[in-house]
């Protein structure tokens, strides 16, 4: 196995049901991440939190400085643990991510986190162009609702959807359970 790296993707208070952009089975979705963390810093895996920040007032979430863009609270950062700030997302843009995986001697990503139709799509796909073998865990990532051209698309379809094309192209997709070896 090559040197893995763990990548949590915006798993920010914002989320919560309490923030500005609610997702859906967040909570469930965290616990799973939470699991996922826990074994990675038990295995000294190097792990990457990204958080999401519009800078520059574009967006009216995530907005720098506010209790939406701070982690959820079972998922706070240790000392030694990265921290990726990003204005875009894509979470290798303008950010020094691929610096910071370098620097570990990652070869190999899984990831985690949210939105799977958004930012988690724009890391997998990313970090496939660059070379690293990626595996996503379906129940450690989450989406919402989308609407487009008068058509409700459910919550649970966008991640179906999404989860398909990483398996159908970019990596392995797999449940919490079968990652951890507890199922």
């Amino acid at each position: 196995m090559k040197n893995l790296g763990l990548i949590i993707i915006d798993l920010q208070k914002e989320y919560l049901p309490t923030g500005k952009l609610p997702l859906n089975n967040i909570e469930t979705i965290a616990d799973n991440a939470t699991k996922v963390l826990v074994d990675a810093r038990k295995k000294n895996i190097p792990i990457i939190h990204v958080r999401h920040e519009f800078s520059n007032g574009e967006a009216p979430v995530f907005i720098p400085g506010t209790e939406g863009v701070e982690f959820q609270p079972q998922l706070l950062p240790a000392d030694n643990e990265t921290i990726i700030v990003k204005n875009h997302i894509n979470a290798f843009r303008g950010t020094d991510l691929k610096q910071q995986l370098d620097a570990h001697g990652v070869e190999e990503l899984v990831i985690v986190g949210a939105m799977s139709h958004m930012c988690v799509d724009a890391c997998v796909r990313a970090a496939v162009d660059m070379g690293y073998p990626v595996t996503v865990l379906h129940d450690a990532c989450t989406t919402l609702d989308l609407d487009f051209n008068g058509v409700t698309v459910p919550a649970t379809q966008v991640q179906a959807a999404m989860m398909a094309a990483f398996e159908f192209g970019y990596g392995t997709v797999t449940s919490t359970e079968s990652y951890l070896g507890t199922k």
